[in-house]
């Protein structure tokens, strides 16, 4: 968990320097309302944020709670999957697919933007893990990636626009990442989680209609339920189909 932490803090700054084309090195971490350079003690993941009372220990402005609750969730994210999957090559991947979604999100939820740079280098990163230990059969990995590109490409033509450059190529990638099967039905977890969260939205009014909402976040959901529990929500539903 704690490689987690402290690489949510790292993906937190990822996320938000690529989309401006900034460098993810330099400079250090700033205060966004002063311009503070943060200490080695001002970028401990979370606890910073506690000790602080998420304030600025300069200006004394409010730090956004994103950055904290990112860096958490990385951490909670990382100890699950060594948890459901343990010591075993499988879990580079599930790893490298949590680290692919920390960043995306961030990025799409401030900017609107899956960066292509941010899906190049972790489609490099891919290709090198999945010939590595190749799915089976090894060509699923090309079957998954041109269904997931063909799928949300066609879904794009079809509603005019109203699905992303970038959620089409996220898609093509995470059908490489994980195979034809399981990108179904992370598509479906996805599709499901937007409209559910974005009913909700609507009855609250925190989202307007035909206002544009960023589809990553839900394609991260998505996509992680369908890795980690697809085959056992599979099993579940068949054996309920079953006993009706």
């Amino acid at each position: 968990m704690a490689y987690g932490l402290i690489l949510g803090s790292f993906y937190n700054v990822v996320g938000l320097r690529v989309p401006e084309g900034k460098s993810i090195v330099a400079p250090r971490s700033s205060c966004p309302k002063c311009g503070h350079q943060l200490t080695a003690f001002e970028l401990i993941p979370v606890l910073s944020y506690v000790f602080q009372k998420g304030k600025c220990r300069q200006c004394k402005v409010g730090i956004s709670p994103v950055y904290p609750l990112f860096e958490l969730l990385t951490g909670v994210l990382f100890a699950g999957a060594f948890f459901l999957i343990g010591w075993d090559f499988e879990l580079v991947i599930a790893l490298t697919l949590i680290s692919l979604f920390m960043i995306i999100t961030v990025s799409d939820l401030a900017y609107m933007i899956i960066p292509d740079k941010v899906l190049i280098v972790f489609a490099i990163i891919f290709a090198a893990l999945r010939i590595y230990q190749p799915l089976t059969p090894w060509w699923d990995s090309l079957i998954g990636a041109t269904a997931g590109f063909v799928l949300l490409l066609l879904i794009a033509f079809a509603s005019k626009g109203g699905m992303g450059g970038g959620d089409i190529k996220l898609f093509a990638l995470i059908g490489f990442a994980v195979g034809f099967k399981t990108m179904l039905l992370a598509f479906f977890f996805s599709t499901f989680f937007g409209a559910f969260f974005g009913i909700i939205g609507l009855i609250t009014g925190m989202v307007k209609r035909k206002q544009a909402i960023p589809f990553g976040p839900f394609i991260a959901i998505g996509t992680l339920v369908a890795y980690f529990f697809g085959e056992r929500i599979i099993d579940w539903y068949l054996n309920f189909l079953l006993t009706v």
